[in-house]
């Protein structure tokens, strides 16, 4: 019985998670625009930072509540899903070509991002200092994006989707209401998720960090999952590759920065053996892609899913 509740937990809070992350988007998007906001500004700020919030809450909520293994395992688990797994299922439907401008300087900088993440991890805990490192990388780029010097693929893309698809608020009341309504569900669908993922891991006898990696990190990919689905139903899935890139990239610099610069993390063991190499090596492969200009096909996509699979099997 403990478990099924801790199940109804687990998906009521990332149903509190994806609504409130949804009314916060829609909302700051809706201010964005009666504020006269250029859109470049709007697709960095608002959509990137606004679709990682669940993300954030959860890391956050649970290194505060003496969980830092599904912090840790949140953002690892996430850039690794966002890899084999997003890019993965929608190659089976539609081919990705890895030719967005700018693609290789950012996924350079992912594969960097993610070696600092590793040295930092080797010498942990992580604490104040490297999260205001990891914050102080994200603003840099930001201030390069936003002067043309830099390229973020992907945000425009993803902006223009949730403004087509979703639709905004038009008022200031509503615009106020549905940035009051995400800010106030957040912190109660993170509450939810590390309670529920806590009590898993007690029933199943395994980690909170294995919940991490894998219940979690699924659970807040599913977002850009069924993005990218959609588009490769529409045929316009090269988006796909930047949004991962950009996602991977807040993953470590905004959620891991912010996270630590309230608590420090300490690392386990286990991530420094495995996991953050399986992240590393996911993300070489991509870069790899990136670099030569390639397209993923169905082939590809199907490697992709049986080693996410394999990876799955191997940490339970």
């Amino acid at each position: 019985m403990a478990e099924v509740i801790d199940f109804l937990k687990l998906f009521g809070g990332f149903v509190y998670l994806l609504l409130g992350g949804d009314l916060l988007v829609r909302g700051s998007l809706g201010l964005a625009r009666e504020s006269k906001v250029p859109p470049m500004i709007v697709g960095m700020t608002v959509v990137a930072m606004g679709t990682s919030a669940p993300e954030l809450m959860v890391s956050s909520f649970s290194a505060l509540s003496g969980y830092p293994g599904i912090a840790i395992g949140n953002v690892v688990g996430s850039n690794i899903a966002n890899i084999l797994l997003v890019i993965g299922v929608p190659v089976l439907i539609h081919p990705i070509a890895c030719n967005q401008e700018g693609l290789g300087r950012q996924t350079g900088l992912m594969i960097g991002v993610s070696l600092l993440f590793i040295v930092m991890a080797v010498f942990e805990p992580i604490g104040f200092v490297d999260g205001l490192l990891l914050v102080f990388i994200l603003v840099v780029f930001l201030v390069m994006t936003t002067r043309g010097a830099a390229v973020m693929p992907g945000l425009d893309d993803a902006e223009e989707e949730l403004e087509r698809v979703l639709g905004m608020p038009g008022t200031r009341g509503t615009i106020t209401l549905f940035i009051v309504l995400g800010i106030v569900t957040l912190p109660l669908g993170a509450d939810l998720v590390v309670e529920g993922a806590a009590g898993l891991a007690s029933n199943w006898g395994v980690s909170e960090a294995v919940i991490g990696l894998s219940l979690i990190a699924l659970g807040t990919s599913l977002p850009e999952l069924s993005t990218t689905v959609i588009a490769a139903f529409h045929k316009s899935s090269d988006v796909a590759i930047g949004n991962v890139v950009g996602s991977n990239l807040f993953n470590i610099l905004a959620i891991l920065g912010i996270t630590s610069m309230l608590v420090d993390i300490p690392v386990e063991s286990g991530f420094l053996s495995f996991d953050l190499w399986v992240m590393f090596a996911a993300s070489i492969v991509l870069w790899i892609f990136v670099l030569t200009r390639s397209t993923i096909g169905r082939k590809i996509g199907i490697v992709f899913l049986a080693a996410y699979g394999l990876y799955l099997y191997t940490i339970y």
